[in-house]
């Protein structure tokens, strides 16, 4: 008879090892199992947001470790909320996540409800729309530089095509008032995949049997559509816009490839702004504040629209 390795391992475990395990509730088992990765959450986490706390209220540079560390209480801050260059940036980046989340809805609950309904080559459709998903913000950033190029971009011929307007008359990167639309265009042909796949699952998810009973009471399409399909597939909207709002609030490699920030400062956004003063200017303390200031703002607004969410769901 063959003595498996499990049986070995206990056969070998001393036995006062033995009877602490067997003493142990299902509870404690699952704690020690759980543990690990719990403390690697607080090292990787946890930890990290507490130190750069604690250095917002100085004004530590990492880049001058010797250099006497002097406690500056709330000055960071005051100087961060009484800056006019930072509510620059805190509005451009307002502007790019509004038109970003409101493109990328409504074109992604467009092609999740025509996607819904069922024809031939629905599958191939689908696997074409999410494929710019599945690629890297960077290769996204050099494919979309190389179609704003004024002398050979696809870009300017189409808009050329549609308005008459000379394709080298004008550069989607390089005016001041084009450049947030080319990152927010950008922005929208990579992610309005992801929120379609949502609301695409929020579609399928409403039973076929409450549109029956609206055809049997003789409710016509349209009436289907704003008293049945929206408020049923409303939470899975929501939390697209959850989602997307998060990530593009911290929206960082697309706008480097792309613009780095200019012309100027118009498409700096806080991300790029707070990366100039951590890693170029090396403001360590204040760059800590900034950062502070971000997760404070993203994570009350987000907590605010998680309870309307729920409110949603309870409905």
């Amino acid at each position: 008879m063959t003595t498996s390795p499990i049986d070995k391992v206990a056969a070998k475990t001393p036995d006062g090892i033995a009877r602490k395990i067997k003493g142990l509730s299902d509870r404690a088992i699952a704690w020690i199992f759980v543990a690990p990765t719990i403390f690697l959450l607080l090292a990787v986490n946890i930890f990290p947001l507490i130190w750069t706390i604690r250095l917002s209220f100085t004004d530590y540079r990492v880049n001058r470790p010797n250099n006497d560390v002097e406690w500056v209480g709330l000055r960071n801050y005051q100087r961060i909320l009484n800056d006019p260059d930072i509510w620059n940036t805190m509005q451009a980046t307002a502007h790019f996540l509004l038109w970003t989340i409101a493109l990328q809805v409504l074109i992604g609950f467009t092609l999740a409800y025509l996607i819904n309904k069922k024809f031939k080559g629905n599958d191939l459709w689908t696997t074409i729309i999410v494929f710019p998903m599945m690629l890297s913000p960077a290769v996204v950033g050099n494919f979309w530089t190389f179609l704003y190029q004024p002398q050979i971009g696809l870009f300017n011929y189409i808009v050329a095509f549609f308005t008459g307007a000379d394709p080298a008359s004008f550069s989607m990167i390089g005016d001041v008032h084009l450049a947030p639309w080319a990152i927010i265009i950008a922005d929208t042909w990579m992610w309005t995949p992801f929120v379609m796949l949502i609301c695409l699952a929020g579609l399928r998810s409403i039973p076929d049997s409450i549109y029956e009973a609206a055809e049997c009471d003789r409710a016509s399409k349209w009436r289907q559509f704003w008293t049945i399909t929206i408020p049923m597939a409303l939470p899975f909207l929501m939390l697209a816009v959850l989602f997307r709002g998060i990530e593009n609030f911290k929206m960082f490699d697309l706008v480097v490839q792309l613009t780095g920030g200019g012309p100027g400062n118009t498409t700096t956004l806080t991300s790029i702004d707070l990366k100039r003063e951590a890693f170029e200017k090396w403001r360590t303390g204040y760059s800590s504040a900034y950062a502070v200031i971000l997760f404070v703002t993203v994570f009350g607004l987000a907590s605010i629209y998680v309870k309307a969410l729920n409110k949603v769901k309870e409905r």
